[in-house]
């Protein structure tokens, strides 16, 4: 775990490093990087297409529906518990509270987060992780930047990785053997869950690098706006306002 969290700090300070030497002529002001960032996008989408993919697919096929759900659960009521402590630290208290409530819900009542009975009683499911925390609290983005294996990222959701993986409770298993089937698992379910969405956008966008982009950085800055991001329009520009 160590090992990991210092190959990602590596990596996001070599790519500061190397900025000025790859960027490109007129490219998206979000991501100065593109070149080696396709790079590295072709490289995990070898990875993915060798060994991710086929791994979901037969996931996917061997175990029933039911049994994903469950573990589809499990896994995300581990996630909760991580959630709620970001939902604290950007003092959302009701967001807080529903969390906590959430997770000692189905951990009681839903054999231990396996069955979804928040959800069935209305509470809402949040996921918010140390990137987003950074972001509450006026930290920019910084560049885009993709991550080996690891994917979509910025500078910013890039330094809150090894936080996010401290904290979740899947990784703070004493047992070896048991941390690193959670986390199997966990990367296995998740695939599982995006393999209509990557066919998809392979087979309908002209380029899937740039969809997958423009799409995670929206996304990201409407889980830290809580989905009412602010506008960007600048009514002092004579060209967008059309004095």
């Amino acid at each position: 775990m160590i090992q990991r969290r210092k190959c990602i700090l590596w990596l996001l300070l070599s790519l500061a490093a190397l900025h000025s030497g790859v960027q490109a002529q007129g490219a998206d002001a979000r991501d100065p990087w593109e070149p080696l960032n396709r790079r590295v996008y072709a490289f995990n989408d070898v990875i993915d297409t060798a060994v991710l993919r086929p791994v979901a697919q037969a996931y996917e096929k061997v175990l029933p529906s039911f049994a994903r759900t469950g573990v589809h659960n499990f896994l995300g009521n581990l996630s909760d518990v991580w959630s709620m402590a970001n939902s604290a630290l950007q003092l959302k208290g009701q967001a807080t509270a529903e969390t906590l409530m959430r997770v000692s819900v189905n951990t009681v009542f839903g054999l231990a987060g396996v069955l979804d009975v928040a959800t069935e009683m209305g509470i809402p499911k949040r996921k918010e992780d140390f990137g987003q925390t950074l972001g509450y609290w006026g930290v920019p983005s910084g560049p885009y930047v993709v991550l080996p294996i690891l994917g979509p990222s910025t500078v910013r959701d890039g330094l809150g990785l090894p936080l996010d993986f401290k904290g979740d409770p899947g990784q703070n298993v004493s047992d070896a053997a048991t941390r690193n089937s959670l986390t199997v698992l966990r990367v296995t379910d998740l695939r599982a869950s995006l393999l209509k969405t990557v066919d998809s956008v392979k087979e309908s966008s002209l380029d899937p690098y740039s969809f997958v982009r423009d799409a995670y950085l929206q996304k990201r800055e409407n889980d830290i706006y809580d989905g009412n991001p602010p506008s960007h329009f600048d009514f002092d520009d004579p060209e967008l306002s059309g004095k």
